[in-house]
C-alpha cells in the first residue's frame, strides 16, 4: 500500500505520454506533498506533522474520521488519562491547520486541481477535485457568449439606457463627497486615525518589525476562567479547581484597547500584522515570526516557555496581605530603585501602576519579541500607549542613546502608571536596562 512517505517518488502530475497512467490516490499523495512544501506550511512541523497523520488516516480506511482522544495519544504524545474537555490542544491545532489550507488555495495553490479540506466538527481528510483553468476559462467564455446572443435577442430597455449613467455619475459624486467628508474629519482631528506619514521616530522604534519576509504577530492574554459569563467566572486555579470545564476566550479591556492602538501605528508604518490569542500560540510560531507580546505571564502563558525578560521578572505575590497580586521584581536594583514594583492594593480603587516594556532576542536570534505588559489590564494598556507615542518614543529612545539612522539594541524598562478611574492618564520611566546587542 502506498504511504504519504512514499510520495516524494510519484510524478507530480499526469503527462499523456506515461505509460501507466498516474491514479486517484497518487495525485492525492502528490498534492498533499506540495501541500506539505508550501510557504503557507514552511517552518510548522507539528501542523506538517497532523496533514500527514490525517491523510494516513484518511487514505487507509475511506470514509471514516479519527477521534480527538486517538489523535492526541497516538500523535502528540499524551498520557492516556487525556481528557479532551480540559485539553483543547487537538481542536486547536486542527483549526490552526483549517486556517493554513485556506491560505494556501486562497494563494500558491490557487490553480491546483484537488482541493484538501478537514470540515468542521470532523478530523477526517476530504478531497475535492476542482476546475482547472481552462476549464473556468471555457465556462467563462460559454457565459459571455450566451449573454451575447440574450443580448442581441433582447434589446436592453431605454430607461436602462438612460438611467445606468446617471448612477454612475451619481456613485462618482457620492464617492468624492465621502472623501471629502473625511478628509475634513482626519484635518479637524475629529478622528483618532493617525498621520498619514508618521513621525520619524515610529520608524526608528519599530523598524525591526517591518522588515521581515512575513508580518509581525500580535500576541495578547487571555486568562483561563471557571464559570460561565451569565453565572460568574473567576480565575482558574490548577490545585483548587482540577478539570473543570474552563474558558479561555476572555480579555481585558486594555489588552483589547491594546490591540487597537497598535493597529493604528502599524497602519501608518504600511505594515500588515497578525493578531492571534495566546491560547492558540505555539513554538512553531514562536521560532518563525517577530512578536509582540500584550500581557503579563500570569495571563499570557506562552511567556513562560521562551525568552522574557531577566532584570524585571513578573511574579505572584505568595503571602501576606497583598498574596495573589502580581508584582515586578527588579533583578538587580540601582540605586534610588526600589526592589519591587506594586501597583495599588486590589481592595484599594487603582490610582497606580507598573508595566515592563522589553525588548528581547526570540528563540531564533534572527527574530524579535516586543513584550508590553503591565501587573493589570491597565498597566498593559499604558505599556502599549508608551510605545504609540511621539513624546514617550522619544523620551526611551532618548534614554538608550539611539539616533535618528541607529539601532535599536535588547533593553528592559519599567513605566509607573498614573490611573484616574480605570483609564491610564500618566506614565513615566522609572528603571531602565540595556541588554546585550
Amino acid at each position: 500500500m502506498l504511504s504519504l512517505r512514499d510520495a516524494s517518488a510519484l510524478p507530480r502530475c499526469y503527462n499523456p505520454q506515461t505509460v501507466v497512467p498516474v491514479t486517484e490516490k497518487e495525485l492525492q499523495l502528490g498534492q498533499l506533498e506540495k501541500l506539505l512544501a508550501s510557504r503557507s506550511l514552511h517552518g510548522s512541523e507539528s501542523l506538517c506533522k497532523l496533514l500527514r497523520y490525517l491523510a494516513n488516516c484518511s487514505l487507509e480506511h475511506p470514509g471514516s474520521s479519527p477521534k480527538e482522544y486517538q489523535i492526541a495519544t497516538e500523535l502528540f504524545g499524551r498520557q492516556q488519562d487525556f481528557d479532551p474537555h480540559v485539553d483543547s490542544m487537538v481542536r486547536v491545532q486542527a483549526g490552526r491547520l483549517r486556517t493554513k489550507l485556506s491560505e494556501y488555495y486562497a494563494t500558491e495553490g490557487a490553480e491546483d486541481p484537488i482541493q484538501v479540506e478537514i470540515p468542521k466538527g470532523t478530523y477526517a481528510l476530504t478531497f475535492h477535485s476542482r476546475p482547472t483553468a481552462a476549464a473556468k476559462s471555457t465556462s467563462q467564455t460559454a457565459s459571455k457568449t450566451s449573454e451575447a446572443a440574450r443580448s442581441k435577442e433582447e434589446p436592453r430597455p431605454r430607461w436602462i439606457a438612460v438611467l445606468l449613467p446617471a448612477a454612475i455619475v451619481m456613485t462618482a459624486v457620492l464617492s468624492v463627497f465621502a472623501d471629502r467628508e473625511l478628509t475634513k474629519g482626519f484635518a479637524s482631528g475629529s478622528t483618532v486615525a493617525m498621520p498619514a506619514e508618521p513621525p520619524a521616530v515610529f520608524r526608528v522604534f519599530w523598524r525591526g518589525f517591518l522588515t521581515g519576509p512575513q508580518e509581525p504577530w500580535v500576541i495578547f492574554s487571555n486568562a483561563t476562567f471557571v464559570g460561565r459569563p451569565d453565572t460568574g467566572m473567576r480565575y482558574y486555579n490548577l490545585a483548587r479547581d482540577g478539570r473543570t470545564n474552563t474558558f479561555d476566550h476572555y480579555t481585558g479591556v486594555g489588552e483589547v484597547l491594546a490591540v487597537h492602538a497598535l493597529d493604528k501605528v502599524f497602519s501608518s508604518l504600511r505594515q500588515d500584522v497578525r493578531v492571534k490569542r495566546g491560547s492558540l500560540f505555539s513554538l512553531d510560531d514562536a521560532k518563525n515570526n517577530d512578536l509582540i507580546f500584550i500581557g503579563s505571564p500570569s495571563e499570557n502563558l506562552a511567556l513562560l516557555e521562551i525568552p522574557s525578560t531577566q532584570e524585571f521578572v513578573f511574579k505572584q505575590v505568595a503571602s501576606g496581605p497583598r498574596a495573589g497580586n502580581m508584582e515586578i521584581l527588579n533583578v538587580h536594583p540601582q540605586s534610588g530603585e526600589p526592589k519591587l514594583f506594586l501597583a495599588t492594593p486590589s481592595e484599594q480603587p487603582l490610582t497606580e501602576e507598573y508595566s515592563v516594556i522589553a525588548l528581547v532576542k526570540g528563540l531564533d536570534p534572527a527574530h524579535s519579541e516586543l513584550i508590553l505588559a503591565g501587573t493589570t489590564t491597565i498597566g498593559t494598556q499604558a505599556a502599549v500607549e508608551y510605545v504609540c507615542q511621539q513624546n514617550s518614543l522619544q523620551e526611551l529612545l532618548l534614554r538608550l542613546s539611539v539616533s535618528s539612522s541607529g539601532e535599536l539594541k535588547p533593553f528592559e524598562a519599567v513605566i509607573r502608571v498614573k490611573v484616574v478611574k480605570g483609564v491610564p492618564v500618566g506614565s513615566e520611566l522609572v528603571a531602565l536596562r540595556k541588554g546585550p546587542a
